[in-house]
């Protein structure tokens, strides 16, 4: 089973790759640094959650509580 940060990278490289940004594109755009998105796509574990907002909002998403269920990891 997928976690949500992985997820959440996976998501976030493939809108990027499918509008045809690069890296530093999508940094700029949602007003983030380079090594921000560079450390969100490869998984670093603690990043600020206002910005992955900020990228995802790009998308037309953001992150939220999801419920945990019998089936869902820890």
């Amino acid at each position: 089973m997928k976690s949500e940060t992985s997820e959440i990278i996976e998501f976030v490289k493939k809108r990027r790759e499918q509008l045809g940004l690069t890296q530093k594109n999508l940094a700029e755009r949602a007003g983030v640094g380079l090594r921000f998105i560079r450390d969100l796509e490869q998984g670093k574990e603690s990043l600020q959650l206002n910005k992955v907002n900020q990228v995802l909002v790009l998308f037309g998403y953001k992150v939220g509580p999801i419920k945990i269920t019998d089936r869902d990891e820890l």
